[in-house]
C-alpha cells in the first residue's frame, strides 16, 4: 500500500532495508545462536545516521519523528528482531529525555545518541513491579547536590551495553506511585552494577540484564522534570514508544511471511508447488491481510504521535496489541506452512516465531493493553 511517505522517509526506509537485507540477514542466525550483542551492526547503523532519524536537528538528529523510527525498526526487524532491539531499545531509553528532559540534558545526551556513539536503556520493570508499576521499590533520596539510588531493575533491554539509562525510582514512599521520579544514570556511576546476561526464548541478540543500584550516586541535575513526575514520564514514554514495538512486530511478521512465500513456491508435493494448493493460498492471503492491517494501524498511530496529539494511550495500546497478536499468528502460520522444515533452525521461520512472542509481553502485556483500551473507551463514553 502507498502510505504517502515523504521523500526523506522513503530514503530512510530504503537505507534501513538495504542494511537489514545485506548486513543483518546473513548473520542473524549466528547472533541468535551465540547470543552476542551485534556491535558491528550498531556501528553500521550509527555510520548511516539512523539512530538520529527521530531526534531534532538542533541535537544532531535528522528532524523526523516516531514514524521515521518505526520505519527503521520495521525493516531491521524483518531481518532480525533481536538485533533490531539494540536500535529500538535505545529509542525507548532516549524518549524520557526527549519528551521531558531539560534543555541542558538534551544538549548533553541527545547528540551522542543521535550519532550512535552511546546507546540508551529504559529502567522501569522490577521483580515485583511488572504490570503493577505501583509495586516499585527502587528508591532515590536527595543528599545535597546528589541523589542516592538503591534497588534493582529487571529484564532491562540493552543493559550492560548502553551508556545512558533513564530510571524510574521512588523519591517519596508516602505518595505511592505519585512519589516516583525519573533520572538519568550514566554507565560507570559509583554503585551501579549489572546482573548476568539473561538467556531468552527469542530476541537472543538483544542484551537483557538486571541493573543494580547500591548507594548509587548521581548528580541532582540528572533528575528529569521534577520530583513526583516519574510515573507520568513513564506513561508518556510508553504511549510514544508502543508504536515502535508494533513496528517491530510488523517487521518480524513480514520476515516470516517472506520465508513462507519463498518456501511455498519451491516446495513440491504431489507433483506441484504447495503454493498451488488453496489451503496454503488462503493461509498466505490471511497472513498478508492481517499484516497490512497492522502496518496501517501502526503508521497511523505513529503519525498521530508526531502530530502532537495529547491523548493517545488508547490508540498506542491498540497498535501494540493488534500488531503483536498478529505477529504471533503470522509467524506460527509460517512455521505451519513450512512443516518440519519450519521447525528446524536451518530455516529462519522458527526464529521469527520465537522473536514474535516478546512483543506480546514487554512494554505492557496484551492483557494490559486491553485494560488501557477499555479504560479509555469507558472514559470517553462518560464524557458524552
Amino acid at each position: 500500500m502507498d502510505y504517502l511517505l515523504t521523500e526523506q522517509q522513503t530514503m530512510i526506509r530504503d537505507l534501513a532495508r538495504k542494511i537489514a537485507q545485506e548486513k543483518i540477514k546473513p548473520v542473524a542466525a549466528h547472533y541468535d545462536e551465540t547470543e552476542e550483542f551485534a556491535w558491528p551492526i550498531m556501528k553500521i547503523l550509527a555510520d548511516s545516521d539512523l539512530f538520529g532519524v527521530y531526534l531534532p536537528e538542533q541535537y544532531g538528529g535528522l528532524g523526523g519523528g516516531i514514524m521515521d523510527m518505526c520505519l527503521v525498526t520495521e525493516e531491521l526487524s524483518r531481518a532480525c528482531g533481536g538485533i533490531a532491539l539494540g536500535y529500538a531499545g535505545t529509542g525507548l531509553g532516549t524518549l524520557p529525555i526527549l519528551l521531558h528532559g531539560s534543555e541542558e540534558q538534551k544538549k548533553k545526551y541527545l547528540p551522542d545518541i543521535a550519532k550512535g556513539k552511546r546507546l540508551a536503556a529504559f529502567c522501569l520493570t522490577e521483580a515485583e513491579a511488572g504490570s503493577d508499576a505501583g509495586a516499585m521499590r527502587t528508591s532515590a533520596r536527595k543528599e545535597g547536590d546528589k541523589y542516592i539510588l538503591n534497588g534493582t531493575k529487571q529484564w532491562i533491554t540493552n543493559a550492560g551495553e548502553a551508556e545512558i539509562y533513564t530510571v524510574i525510582a521512588i523519591t517519596d514512599k508516602t505518595k505511592g506511585i505519585r512519589g516516583a521520579s525519573a533520572f538519568i544514570v550514566e554507565k560507570g556511576a559509583k554503585g551501579m552494577e549489572f546482573g548476568k546476561k539473561e538467556k531468552k526464548m527469542g530476541i537472543r541478540a538483544s542484551a537483557t540484564r538486571e541493573v543494580i543500584f547500591t548507594d548509587c550516586e548521581i548528580p541532582a541535575a540528572n533528575l528529569i522534570s521534577k520530583e513526583g513526575m516519574g510515573f507520568i514520564v513513564a506513561l508518556k514514554t510508553l504511549d510514544t514508544s508502543r508504536p515502535g514495538v508494533a513496528s517491530q512486530a510488523v517487521g518480524i511478521a513480514q520476515g516470516a511471511l517472506d520465508c513462507a512465500l519463498d518456501y511455498s513456491r519451491t516446495r513440491v508435493q504431489f507433483g506441484q508447488p504447495i503454493s498451488s494448493f488453496q489451503a496454503i493460498q488462503h493461509m498466505l492471503a490471511d497472513m498478508a491481510t492481517q499484516l497490512e492491517a497492522a502496518r496501517a494501524l501502526t503508521y497511523a498511530t505513529a503519525r498521530m504521535s508526531d502530530s502532537g496529539a495529547k491523548a493517545m494511550s488508547k490508540d498506542s495500546a491498540m497498535s501494540k496489541l493488534f500488531a503483536s497478536e498478529m505477529a504471533m499468528k503470522v509467524t506460527t502460520d509460517a512455521v505451519q506452512i513450512m512443516g518440519g522444515y519450519g521447525y528446524m533452525r536451518d530455516y529462519p521461520a522458527e526464529k521469527f516465531m520465537r522473536d514474535a512472542k516478546i512483543t506480546q509481553i514487554y512494554e505492557g502485556t496484551s492483557q494490559i493493553q486491553r485494560n488501557v483500551i477499555a479504560a479509555n473507551l469507558i472514559k470517553e463514553t462518560l464524557k458524552k
